[in-house]
């Protein structure tokens, strides 16, 4: 079985720039890739990915290598990718979901919980594999972040899915805490392998991500926000049944809309946070 979310149903009412702007760059990034030789990408990489051997375990990188300090790459590996599929991955759950969580709490506060959801990932697979010598590249972990805020935030919001099975084709409709739990999920099962395959997913820093993310929301959002919102005014859209095209992009174009209000839920029905 293979599933893929497209797109959710929670317009916002801010255009999320600071969201925009981290998909620019890491588009960027790739493409400045893109025109490196073989060598010289994987010499990029260890210049700005996270070694941990390097970051934790006293190693050092030769001269020629150090161009940033050591503690610097947890932000520089942000940007990093190893191949198409997966910064178009990570491009597509940013996409989806980064927009209503910044708007929870505005752009400026937005920079600081993605750098520290960076931080909180790229610590948490160093301090798995302290010795490894593999370096740690892509915004997955900052974006996991996104996702343990989301589940907080809007766990009851539609989300469109792709799903395959065998030979079969669907797109349905599932609570966003059963798409993201499912991804959760994943990562805590495939970790224990991906740690013992010396390299491939760095599936820590995921789970780091997430968890840091859904410590760091309730003080990062606004005091009119609500965690785990319930709008009951609106019964959920959640179904099985395969969705028409035609549905699909009525629903898609209309999700990146800008509303006044947008995602943030109502006042009465919130639940406090430590910064209330």
């Amino acid at each position: 079985m293979f599933f893929l979310p497209l797109f959710d149903n929670n317009p916002t009412s801010r255009t999320p720039v600071i969201s925009y702007l981290i998909l620019v760059a890491c588009i960027m990034v790739f493409l400045w890739q893109l025109k490196l030789s073989g060598y010289e990408e994987r010499t990029a990489f260890l210049q700005f990915g996270i070694i941990p051997s390097v970051l934790l375990g006293g190693e050092n990188l030769p001269a020629s290598l150090a161009v940033v300090p050591n503690w610097a790459t947890i932000f520089t590996s942000m940007f990093l990718h190893g191949g198409f599929m997966h910064l178009a991955g990570n491009m597509l759950y940013l996409w989806i979901f980064s927009d209503n969580v910044e708007d929870a709490m505005g752009p400026f506060r937005f920079i600081g919980f993605y750098a520290l959801c960076g931080v909180g990932a790229g610590l948490s697979q160093a301090v798995i594999d302290p010795s490894s010598n593999i370096p740690i590249i892509g915004a997955s972990g900052g974006i996991a972040g996104i996702l343990g805020a989301y589940i907080l935030l809007h766990p009851r919001a539609t989300v469109r899915v792709f799903m395959l099975i065998l030979v079969f084709v669907r797109i349905i409709s599932l609570p966003a805490w059963l798409v993201l739990g499912v991804w959760i999920a994943g990562q805590f099962v495939a970790a224990p392998a991906g740690l013992s395959d010396g390299g491939g997913v760095a599936y820590f820093a995921h789970i780091g991500g997430f968890v840091t993310g859904m410590i760091l929301i309730p003080f990062f959002k606004r005091r009119e926000v609500a965690l785990l919102a319930d709008d009951r005014a609106e019964k959920p859209r959640w179904s099985a049944e395969p969705v028409p095209f035609s549905t699909l992009k009525q629903e898609a174009k209309a999700r990146y809309q800008r509303r006044p209000g947008g995602s943030v839920p109502s006042v009465k029905r919130r639940i406090k946070g430590p910064c209330d």
